[in-house]
Parts: structure tokens; C-alpha cells; sequence
């Protein structure tokens, strides 16, 4: 039974739904239901914990914000698939890799792969001069055939004309840049923010609009750390999180 044998403290100043929306995610991340399974009612748990029904909602609603749980319409309130946790921001490893690691299959759809000329965000970025070619490519990328992201990149035009003959749908770029030698992603600085889904994002990651997205914006250099990869991704908040290790300095 979901909860059973659980109890909020009505004594102390922690505000009930915090109390409870811990106890659930708590029996989320003990593994013990499966993905899609179906939590009690709003009216049930309100029986079972002798609190309003808005107390409830708090903390469901913000339990399905988060993206731990999924509301179907007449259907109910479910456990959401279990979030991806990524650590691309310290390791420099390509999708598929770190994918593989977590036991999820990845694939990938380019939207579009195409010549153009860099805007004052790309060349500032690229360390090139507005109007130069670069290449812009726009991929969807999936894990266990769901969207996870959705990425654009561009690539400086002059340094690396062999992009021309790669299938990107089958090979990571950065394998790809690597066999080159100027070209190898040696490191990366990546920054990332919260933003809001915008209707682009709502067709491709399949997500409603205003949905929670995480924004990454990197930049690649090679062993001379010239910047040759310049890349927006946005990630699914309710399928993604991000790790990242911290130490003392003694």
C-alpha cells in the first residue's frame, strides 16, 4: 500500500504538505513502484493523513512540477519515469556514451545540417568574424526512443569542411572531430539555467509549453583551446537532472 504505515507530524512548524510531499517522494525513490503506476486520490490520502484536500493538491501539484509525478486527465495521478542523472557538465564524453552508462539506448534525429553565415552570439562564440560560414546543426536526441534534448550547434565552416560527408545520425560529432587532430574536443565551459518550454520545444521534446527545461549553452576547444563547437541544448526537466562533485580546497 502507497504511504502505508507513514505519518505527518502535526506538532511541529514544518508546513503539512512539505511533510507530505516528502513522505512521497521518498516512496518514489525507494524503488518499490514502478514507473506509471498509479498514486491514491487526492480525496484518499486526505482520508488517510486527516488533511484538507488542498493540502494534498500543494503537494502533488508540486511533486508533477518537478517532474516525479504525471497527472492523466479522468485518469488519475502517476509515478513519472525515473529522472536521468547526468554529469556531462564535469566529463567530457559524447551523448551516446554517457547514456550507455546509465543503461538507456540512445538515438539520435538531425533536424537539420546546413551552411550559413555566424550572427554576433555564434562569432563571439566561435572567436570568427560575423558574417563567416559556419555549419548549424540542429539534432533531437533520445534516450530509449523518448526525447531527452533538443540541440543546436554550430561548428566553424573553414576548420571543419569533413563534416560534409559525416552522418551525424549514426556517429557522435565529437568522434567524429576527433579524427582530426585540430579539430579533437580537448575541453569545454558550459553554463546552465532554468527557462520555460517555448512552443518549439513543446513539438520536439513532446512537453507542454511553459514546461520546465534545463538550458545548457557549451563551447568546445581543441588542444589550443580555439573554440571549434558552440552548442544550445535544452533537456527535459522531468526526465533530466544534473550532477556535479564539489571539494574543499584542503
Amino acid at each position: 500500500m502507497f504511504l502505508e504505515n507513514k505519518q505527518l507530524d502535526k506538532t511541529v512548524p514544518v508546513p503539512l504538505y512539505f511533510q507530505l510531499k516528502a513522505l512521497i517522494l521518498e516512496e518514489i525513490r525507494s524503488g518499490k513502484y514502478e514507473t506509471d503506476s498509479l498514486i491514491p486520490t487526492e480525496k484518499e490520502l486526505s482520508e488517510q493523513f486527516d488533511i484538507s484536500r488542498t493540502t494534498v493538491r500543494q503537494a502533488v501539484t508540486e511533486l508533477v512540477q518537478e517532474g516525479w509525478l504525471y497527472r492523466v486527465k479522468s485518469k488519475g495521478t502517476f509515478i513519472a519515469p525515473k529522472k536521468m542523472t547526468q554529469d556531462f557538465l564535469q566529463k567530457l564524453e559524447t551523448f551516446a556514451d554517457q547514456m550507455e552508462r546509465l543503461g538507456i539506448v540512445p538515438s539520435t534525429k538531425v533536424l537539420a545540417f546546413e551552411v550559413r553565415p555566424a550572427d554576433a552570439e555564434v562569432a563571439d562564440n566561435l572567436q570568427l568574424q560575423e558574417g563567416d560560414r559556419v555549419f548549424y546543426l540542429q539534432r533531437l536526441r533520445l534516450g530509449d526512443g523518448e526525447p531527452v534534448a533538443f540541440m543546436e550547434t554550430w561548428l566553424p565552416y573553414e576548420k571543419c569542411t569533413f563534416l560534409e560527408q559525416a552522418d551525424l545520425e549514426k556517429n557522435s560529432l565529437y568522434d567524429t572531430l576527433k579524427t582530426h587532430q585540430d579539430t579533437r574536443i580537448y575541453g569545454a565551459r558550459r553554463l546552465v539555467e532554468a527557462v520555460a518550454a517555448n512552443k518549439e520545444d513543446a513539438v520536439y521534446l513532446k512537453v507542454k509549453k511553459g514546461a520546465p527545461l534545463q538550458l545548457t549553452h557549451s563551447i568546445g576547444f581543441n588542444r589550443a583551446k580555439v573554440p571549434l563547437e558552440y552548442s544550445i541544448a535544452r533537456y527535459r526537466g522531468d526526465r533530466s537532472n544534473f550532477e556535479l562533485y564539489v571539494y574543499a580546497d584542503n
